[in-house]
């Protein structure tokens, strides 16, 4: 019998500001994975005008930016992790936009370093995907 006293919550679901691992709640959570949605999908329709222009490789470098918007959205959902937020000094789990700071400098600090952290992890993921678009056979579209 399940003890009653206890809330359900799944084990990936975090209720409280924890430093360096988890600074926004379920409402910013969900505002990522709109972020990262429409990431992905500004970066499908940027492949589908490079095959339908046939674009040259240099153009290809573009693909990047609506990459990193992907990757970003979706490491900070994943993660529960605002990146923005790690930086400043700030996390949410109210409302939309009712911040609040975090006192610690120690917290701060571990807050900072998680916020480079899911940088480097998004840049990566987005220059090996801007680098694999990069690398297809020059003509992509059909043929002129």
């Amino acid at each position: 019998m399940a003890d009653k006293s206890t809330p359900n919550l799944q084990p990936e679901e975090t209720v409280d500001y924890v430093a360096g691992s988890c600074n926004i709640g379920k409402r910013e959570i969900r505002r990522r994975q709109t972020v990262a949605a429409f990431g992905a999908l500004v970066t499908v329709l940027t492949l589908f005008s490079f095959y339908h222009y046939n674009v040259t490789r240099l153009d290809r470098l573009g693909i990047f930016f609506p990459m990193i918007m992907t990757s970003i959205g979706f490491l900070q959902a994943r993660k529960r992790f605002c990146l923005a937020y790690g930086f400043t000094g700030l996390f949410n789990f109210g409302t939309l936009g009712s911040v609040q700071k975090v006192i610690s400098s120690a917290d701060r600090a571990l807050d900072r370093k998680a916020a480079l952290t899911l940088l480097f992890q998004s840049t990566v993921i987005s220059v090996l995907f801007t680098a694999a678009i990069y690398a297809l056979p020059v003509h992509l579209g059909p043929a002129s």
